[in-house]
């Protein structure tokens, strides 16, 4: 066999798992940290939603034509190549979108090369929430915050600031993590912008140092909720630009990230199903595709160190590279040079080149099956509303990270830790679906994904994140492990992948999709803890449902193959052509043989 470079098993094998370690690292460059960056560049939680929604809706119906067209005309390396080059080119133009804030922060370097926050110039409003008494609700307006004469005693009064981009040319200042004031009951949050004590219109103060507030720019969240806490920092940061896409700029941002986001992800979604088809195919030839189900912890592998790499060089590559943008475009040059590397993997990735006369993947015929078997059509509306609720999670936990004062490389060894977590859970994966079979694991996994979103609803702290994603093993990998044994169970000769790749690109790209759509404007309207407590209430109650309809649904149909075998033996009324074109009653005959010698 590997006397013949084309069926070379062992090399391929070894090439297809460098492929995937380094395509994991290049994925966990970008995608965890995306929607963070597009926070840094101002958008609204609303506008990110339909980022995300946009790119998950491509992904999901784009891949699976481009993987069709490709094995169609023969061009998959091709594919694969342009997918490499144009992603890690497409990468670079959000590097290019310009942010509301053109001078966030005024960052500066010290000897450490840490970012640190200097205070704003002469002239520059600050945003502050100010607490005052309880009072009877008026609309009297904002009146005049005096501090003591000492300057440093005026800064230390300022506590509470948020942390992100100004609006309308105010240069917020950030304080280190943990310093936002929280609401207590007799007072109550009022937002207001005050006056550096240098700005002209302070001319005339009484005392030296003291700030004044001119005007309220963010109004309260509904139900009274303290925009300063740290739960709802990001929604009120986002509050103030949310409906305000008609200024210029802010429509610029948003349609630059729009155009950048699109057309990256037309390039970069083909690349994985391309390579998982070509992979397959290429040890199906020699059959040896059961060597191909452990190709996916090198990928897990792969995203566990290249998101703890890169949330490590953040900080001090964005020092070295001076940027005057947001923090994170580090995340993007980064994964331009893995992409560079992946290229020069799949120069060797094995690609077959014969052709079979039947198509391996075929989407219409796995569709129809999923509509007509009641079992699938139930597992599917899980997997959609499992896309949903994860999508929640993968898109607005880490703006709730960073408002409790999490590092990026505490965001980074967050998902790490899920990753590892599922690859060191999947040992028992035989002994689980034995004892609690597939119903059992696939609600097991649901309840868990429940407590989770439950659980992200009350964090206190910047690492009280990390004890809930051990849970990340069993409502991401359990649940998968059940889906993937029903469709075993329930598939078709044929159609095994096809209804694996349906289920995981079509049904969970596309509640992905509507979860990010309808979540972003569920931030704006309440709180990121409000999103995560429905998402966990529609969870547990599809749960019930789901275990209740159970022993509705019609018994799956199984084959008696000892009967079969037994039904072949003694009819010879058919004849032997006739017996040998009927592929299941010849191979259940091989097997009684082989069984017999």
């Amino acid at each position: 066999m590997s006397a013949n470079p084309q069926w070379d098993i062992s090399r391929a094998l070894r090439v297809a798992r460098l492929f995937h370690l380094v395509c994991g690292v290049r994925d966990a460059c970008v995608t965890p940290f995306l929607t963070l960056y597009l926070q840094q560049l101002g958008l609204a939680a609303p506008w990110v939603g339909i980022l995300m929604g946009t790119k998950h809706l491509i992904a999901a119906f784009w891949a699976p034509f481009c993987a069709f067209l490709s094995r169609s005309h023969q061009k998959r390396r091709v594919l694969m190549t342009a997918s490499l080059l144009g992603s890690a080119g497409a990468s670079l133009f959000m590097v290019l979108v310009p942010a509301l804030d053109r001078d966030p922060g005024h960052r500066r370097c010290n000897g450490s090369h840490s970012l640190t926050a200097e205070g704003p110039p002469p002239g520059v409003a600050l945003t502050v929430t100010v607490t005052l008494a309880s009072e009877p609700a008026s609309n009297s307006p904002a009146g005049v915050l005096s501090l003591p004469g000492a300057r440093s005693s005026g800064v230390a009064g300022t506590r509470g600031f948020g942390e992100g981009p100004g609006e309308s040319g105010q240069e917020p200042f950030s304080y280190p993590p943990g310093s936002s004031v929280g609401s207590t009951q007799g007072t109550r949050n009022r937002s207001g912008v005050l006056l550096h004590p240098d700005t002209p219109g302070m001319t005339g103060s009484p005392h030296e140092g003291a700030f004044r507030v001119v005007s309220p720019p963010l109004p309260l969240s509904a139900g009274g909720t303290a925009l300063a806490s740290p739960a709802n920092q990001s929604a009120a940061e986002g509050d103030g630009r949310a409906l305000g896409l008609s200024l210029e700029g802010q429509q610029w941002t948003f349609i630059l990230s729009l155009g950048s986001t699109v057309l990256w992800e037309l390039l970069t979604s083909p690349l994985e199903q391309v390579a998982d088809d070509s992979l397959y195919e290429y040890l199906d030839f020699v059959d040896a595709t059961d060597r191909y189900r452990s190709l996916w912890v090198w990928r897990l592998l792969g995203t566990s160190v290249g998101v703890c790499g890169i949330a490590a060089l953040v900080g001090p590559l964005d020092c070295f590279l001076a940027t005057s943008g947001p923090r994170g475009v580090v995340h993007f040059y980064g994964y331009s040079l893995v992409s560079a590397l992946a290229l020069l993997v799949s120069i060797a990735f094995p690609v077959p080149v014969c052709r079979r006369q039947e198509p391996s993947y075929r989407t219409g015929k796995a569709l129809s099956l999923v509509v007509s078997d009641p079992h699938l059509t139930v597992l599917a509306l899980t997997i959609f509303l499992t896309g949903g609720a994860t999508s929640a999670v993968q898109n607005f936990l880490f703006w709730q990270m960073k408002d409790h004062g999490s590092s990026e490389l505490t965001m980074g060894f967050s998902v790490a830790l899920g990753l590892l977590g599922e690859i060191m859970l999947h040992p028992f994966k035989a002994p689980l679906l034995r004892k609690l079979s597939r119903v059992g694991t696939l609600g097991l996994g649901l309840g868990c994904l429940a407590g989770q979103l439950l659980y992200y609803s009350f964090l206190w702290s910047w690492w009280s994140v990390l004890p809930a994603q051990i849970l990340s093993a069993l409502s991401h990998g359990a649940l998968w492990w059940a889906v993937s044994t029903s469709i075993e169970h329930l598939a078709t000769p044929g159609t095994e992948r096809p209804l694996s790749a349906v289920f995981r690109g079509h049904v969970c790209g596309s509640g992905a999709s509507l979860g990010s759509f309808v979540g972003g404007f569920v931030v704006m309207r309440f709180s990121l803890p409000v999103l995560y407590q429905a998402c966990c209430v529609l969870l547990l109650l599809w749960l019930a449902l789901f275990l209740s309809i159970q022993p509705r649904l019609p018994q799956e149909r199984k084959i008696n193959y000892s009967k079969l075998l037994a039904v072949e033996a003694s009819d010879t009324s058919d004849s032997e052509q006739g017996t040998e074109r009927d592929w299941l009653v010849k191979a259940m005959r091989e097997e009684h043989s082989d069984w017999r010698g």
